[in-house]
């Protein structure tokens, strides 16, 4: 089962921008702007390294951090994914989730469980639910009964 549910993915690092340390981050938020607000967190930084430069395309931004100056220690950053606290998320209006909160659903496939939401992947194709067995479903055309605990997927 997924270790830590009190942080939520926001984004990752893909590749440097410029020459000043820079970088691109492939965000998963629903606005890329909500990262001028988020307090970004990583295993590999502070929360108060992080700065917000501007948003580049729909779902990329430009981001810095202290001490980095250069491309090439921005290179060394690639991968490195975003999470902020749950407790940061906004309030969810009535029949409404965050995938964060379907950790532990069980998922069902034609009236029969296949297994539990143990987290999800996105590999640029779109949502996958990967269950505690190990196997990836699709997320696309899934539906959730958050009362029962129950993904119901194609």
């Amino acid at each position: 089962m997924a270790k830590c549910v009190n942080k939520i993915l926001v984004g990752k690092i893909v590749a440097p921008q410029g020459i000043r340390g820079e970088f691109r981050v492939q965000s998963f938020a629903e606005k890329p702007e909500d990262f001028k607000k988020f307090q970004i967190s990583s295993e590999k930084f502070d929360v108060k390294q992080f700065h917000f430069i501007r948003v580049l395309k729909q779902n990329v931004i430009i981001a810095k951090l202290d001490n980095v100056n250069d491309r090439n220690s921005a290179e060394l950053l690639r991968g490195t994914e975003l999470f902020i606290s749950r407790d940061d998320l906004p309030n969810l209006k009535a029949n409404e989730y965050y995938q964060s909160d379907l950790i532990g659903f069980d998922v069902v496939r034609d009236g029969k469980k296949i297994g539990v939401v143990d987290c999800f992947q996105n590999f640029g194709a779109g949502d996958i639910i990967e269950m505690d067995n190990g196997e990836m479903v699709s997320f696309s055309g899934a539906t959730v009964d958050v009362e029962n605990k129950v993904v119901v997927v194609q």
